[in-house]
């Protein structure tokens, strides 16, 4: 005769190296000779919580659901596809373990935070409802097992975050730059509309808002664009101002001893070559000349049309860059758009001019006075900012214009001109590898969009202190390079170019506009993969992983027993999986 045996499920949770297991077994309790003892069955930790959780209500004697589907019900469905996708790479690139190797509350936000940046972006006060349990607007606050979340924990954890943003950066230099590599650099600004902290300044706007003070801040990448650090200043602060503090972080920080800087032509100014960089070992830049440093060498003849005669980049040097190669560039295309475009406005400016000066002398009611007459003309050329190519003559009762043709060539011959400026040897880098890299910074100006409007949404800024602002700023770039992972390996869903390698291959020249591959365009064209998946953008593909959802289901019959079933995810979700290397 068999005995039925009274079991239960015993869960023990132990901590090991600041790791905390948890064990569910199945168990028989017992009495032998007045000492209570404990018999395991089974080891049931591997079986989904949801089981267990059956499992324990029916050992307890709670009544079997009935097996009639019809009395199943979906309680509840929360969005999981883009949630999965999200923290799922967060964790195969190691950025959890970066951020903190030991876990702990803070670090649980923080992560947090950045997942809901990329596939939310919104206020921390959104962030905090969508970690409410009656409130959540996905499985996020399931998966990373959070309770109950409050506002000043989500404060607390920025704090936190901010005091190891040091520590974390040079985690990501070390892993992502190297002696000798190219890094980087491009200053960007963002308007603030909140209340006032010491960073708030009004400086140069690149947002179009100069009425608005603002905070500006530098981001570091390394040559294939990936993030690496960032940096807030106050909105006052000029380009080159914030280049030496980079050049330090480098050398310093990262340790590394021999790099190339790569910025632009507003930061890496001739003066700050000779203040910060010429006297530094190991130290190289990469640039670009202004316009004026452009004229400069036209005007002494050292830039000729003839250098063009067989290629579009041609190499000289001149005693005004001492150690430096100036590598001259021009793209036939683009000066021929600019010279059609000066064209296009010098003819509808003499077409405004020429009504003015029809109005001065007409019969009836003709245009008089200097001020007046000065007053129209200004009107009508502000717009189009051409009245410098024109030799204008007023007076009270006469008015006549003609163009300043040599002004206007000597304009002409900078036309799709460009001059890449480099200390680094021609054995190290060619010309065309120099250029090359000058254009990387294409992929930093990528990150800012990224971080200021379509994805990440830097802006509006919902903190006052300084502290606060830097947390979010640097919360930002985490969040845009886990983002910048996820666009690398999902490349072949989106419109990103999947085969960039094989598109440089096949150039003719690194000075144009660089080539589409045939695979992207074809993508492009037909909104599909060869595969024939719909091709779309991160955001859009996102929106559609959240289609994938995490459904609580019980039933009538018996509410108090609930289990968790997802979605079937369709073939593109499948795909998106197999891309980033991670399950469902």
């Amino acid at each position: 005769m068999t005995t039925k045996r009274a079991c239960h499920i015993e869960s023990i949770t132990k901590t090991y190296k600041g790791k905390t297991y948890v064990s569910h077994l199945l168990r028989h309790t017992y009495r032998e000779n007045g000492k209570v003892k404990h018999l395991t069955l089974g080891n049931l930790s591997d079986l989904p919580d949801d089981l267990i959780q059956f499992m324990r209500k029916r050992l307890a004697g709670e009544p079997l659901p009935s097996d009639n589907t019809d009395d199943l019900e979906i309680a509840r469905s929360l969005p999981h596809g883009n949630v999965a996708a999200t923290l799922g790479t967060l964790r195969k690139i190691g950025l959890d373990d970066l951020i903190s190797s030991k876990p702990c509350r803070e670090a649980q936000l923080v992560v947090a935070m950045i997942v809901l940046r990329v596939i939310a972006p919104a206020s921390k006060l959104a962030n905090l409802t969508s970690l409410q349990s009656e409130t959540s607007g996905s499985s996020l606050r399931n998966e990373l097992h959070l309770e109950h979340v409050d506002t000043p924990e989500l404060y607390t954890a920025l704090d936190w975050l901010l005091k190891r943003q040091t520590r974390i950066e040079n985690k990501l230099a070390k892993k992502h730059l190297k002696d000798g590599t190219l890094v980087l650099y491009d200053v960007s600004s963002s308007y603030y509309t909140g209340r006032r902290s010491e960073l708030i300044q009004h400086g140069y706007s690149r947002d179009g808002k100069p009425s608005q003070p603002q905070i500006v801040y530098g981001l570091l990448c390394a040559s294939d664009g990936c993030p690496v650090a960032i940096e807030v200043f106050p909105g006052n602060t000029a380009d080159p101002t914030t280049f030496s503090a980079q050049v330090n972080k480098v050398r310093r920080r990262f340790g590394l001893t021999r790099v190339v800087m790569v910025g632009d032509r507003g930061m890496i100014t001739s003066k700050r070559i000779n203040e910060d960089l010429r006297d530094v070992e190991g130290l190289e830049w990469i640039s670009a000349l202004r316009s004026d440093g452009i004229k400069k060498l036209v005007k002494k003849q050292s830039i000729a049309k003839s250098l063009f005669d067989e290629q579009d980049l041609a190499e000289i040097s001149s005693l005004d860059f001492p150690d430096e190669r100036l590598i001259v560039c021009r793209n036939p295309l683009l000066a021929d758009k600019r010279a059609r475009m000066r064209e296009e406005l010098l003819a509808a400016a003499e077409k405004k001019l020429e009504a003015i000066a029809q109005a001065v002398s007409r019969d009836r009611q003709p245009l008089r006075g200097k001020d007046k007459i000065g007053m129209r003309v200004g009107r009508e050329l502000k717009q189009s900012k051409m009245q410098k190519h024109f030799e204008l003559t007023i007076e009270d009762d006469k008015f006549s214009y003609e163009r300043k043709q040599e002004q206007i060539a000597a304009e002409a011959a900078l036309d799709g001109l460009y001059v890449v400026r480099t200390s680094v040897p021609t054995e190290v880098l060619s010309s065309e590898q120099a250029v090359s890299a000058y254009k990387g910074l294409s992929q930093v100006e990528r990150a800012f969009r990224s971080l200021k409007s379509v994805d990440l949404h830097i802006r509006p800024i919902f903190h006052w202190k300084d502290e606060r602002i830097k947390a979010h700023v640097f919360l930002c770039m985490l969040a845009y390079y886990l983002e910048w992972h996820m666009r690398g390996a999902l490349a072949e869903l989106l419109f990103d170019d999947h085969e960039r390698e094989a598109a440089e291959a096949s150039r003719t020249s690194i000075v144009g506009k660089a080539p589409r591959s045939p695979e992207a365009k074809q993508k492009e064209h037909q909104r599909r993969t060869a595969d024939g998946y719909p091709v779309q953008s991160f955001q859009s593909l996102l929106k559609d992983l959240a289609t994938l959802c995490q459904n609580t289901v019980r039933w009538r019959s018996s509410p108090s027993v609930e289990f968790t079933r997802m979605t079937l995810p369709t073939p593109l979700h499948r795909r998106v999986f197999e891309l980033l290397g991670i399950s469902i």
